[in-house]
């Protein structure tokens, strides 16, 4: 006995019926995926990749440990995960700058202040990063996808700069990636280092008004190392 066959009408129909279907499943999946991320940030920030907890991960996504070591295989590929998508994150805001539409001193400028301004909005980043430098760099080697996107940012920064050399505002001889370690540093020092300066200080570092002087300084700092003259 031969199995029925569908017309080919009702076989369209039937793979019709059925794409909408994938389509909500791979939007239920790339939700989960994302709550997952959102909560294993978190819980890396808080506690480094060996304190933190996949349960408590799961818990916090609303999903279950067996869906999370589906999707990434391994808590230490969950952390390369969430490290992946903090660094992605930035490198699509910064590519919204549009640096390159800009003067090369106002691009500079630009990135400065957004390299400031990041840190602020997103404070998991400096742990995170701050956890990812106790584990020697380990975790950041396995992604590719990371190198990546830091080989393109420098070169784009070249590029501003040998503008600016030939339009004679920008001095001739800096190296694009040192620049860009010195954007990052002056940045990431004030707020991996503001409770323990604000000690030894007496001054509350952390203040509105005092972010806004710190921000200033660090601009003026690294235009008036960039310009020509």
């Amino acid at each position: 006995m031969t199995a029925p066959t569908l017309s080919p009408r009702k076989a369209t129909r039937t793979k019709t019926a059925a794409a909408p279907a994938r389509e909500v499943a791979t939007r239920d999946a790339d939700k989960t995926r994302l709550k997952i991320l959102e909560a294993a940030e978190a819980e890396f920030a808080r506690k480094g990749l060996a304190g933190a907890r996949v349960d408590l991960v799961a818990e916090e996504a609303g999903a279950n440990k067996r869906m999370i070591y589906y999707y990434f295989g391994s808590k230490e590929d969950l952390y390369v995960a969430v490290l992946e998508r903090v660094y992605t994150d930035m490198r699509i805001a910064e590519a919204g700058l549009e640096l390159e539409d800009l003067p090369p001193l106002d691009a500079i400028t630009r990135l400065v202040e957004f390299k400031f301004d990041y840190p602020a909005a997103h404070p998991h980043l400096i742990t995170l990063l701050n956890g990812e430098n106790m584990l020697g760099g380990e975790y950041l080697r396995r992604s590719t996808r990371l190198r990546e996107m830091q080989i393109s940012l420098i070169e784009r920064l070249k590029t501003i700069l040998a503008h600016g050399e030939k339009d004679g505002t920008v001095r001739p001889g800096i190296d694009p990636l040192h620049l860009y370690m010195t954007i990052s540093a002056v940045s990431y020092f004030y707020f991996s280092n503001t409770p323990t300066l604000s000690t030894a200080f007496g001054r509350n570092l952390a203040t509105p008004k005092e972010r806004e002087i710190r921000r200033k300084h660090v601009v003026d700092v690294v235009s008036h190392y960039i310009k020509a003259g």
